[in-house]
């Protein structure tokens, strides 16, 4: 079964990435003018999108949910990256300097995906789509605590490993719903 999750797993990445790619040549890097609680906002948004459509169980924007977790995914990874870049580093990139960056932290999310499977089992696949949802909203509201502390943990994990789970769980949600089809 892990096999078959990694190679779903791969494959959502891989659109994930694709768009990413294409959208950073269609509109540059101005997201690197975000802070990152302003990249954290974005994630929260696309996050109730999704909360709320599958309450209300319609929507009035084309946009389907499928294309929000592509966004919170592509939104983690970028707020990973601009959590690495020198408060100098240049506000325009192009894709062949981020793309690096980007599956760096992707093989780092799908280690630690690894290394939680590991422990946990393959739970998730038993687990709703919308609980996932819940648990993505749970983590952004951390994030924003974490981020209201000045980054300052006590006891808890830093918001790194919020964004990373946020990947993870958005991966899951996409397989969950037939996304990856492998």
């Amino acid at each position: 079964m892990e096999e078959q999750t990694i190679g779903e797993y791969k494959e959502v990445i891989k659109a994930c990435k694709d768009i990413f790619v294409k959208k950073t040549k269609d509109y540059g890097t101005a997201w690197r003018i975000l802070r990152l609680s302003s990249i954290t906002d974005q994630i929260f948004i696309k996050a109730q999108r999704i909360r709320s459509i599958q309450d209300k169980g319609t929507q009035k924007v084309g946009d389907d949910i499928s294309g929000e977790f592509i966004g919170i995914i592509n939104y983690c990874v970028i707020a990973l990256i601009q959590m690495e870049l020198d408060e100098n580093a240049p506000l325009e990139m192009d894709a062949e300097t981020l793309e690096p960056l980007y599956n760096k932290h992707v093989r780092q999310t799908r280690e630690l995906l690894e290394n939680k499977n590991h422990d946990y089992g393959e739970a998730w696949r038993d687990m709703r789509v919308s609980s996932m949802t819940d648990i993505i909203l749970m983590k952004l509201l951390r994030v924003k605590q974490i981020e209201d502390n000045q980054g300052k943990t006590i006891i808890s994990e830093g918001i790194d490993a919020n964004y990373m789970d946020m990947i993870n769980y958005s991966v899951f949600c996409l397989i969950l719903m037939g996304f990856a089809k492998s």
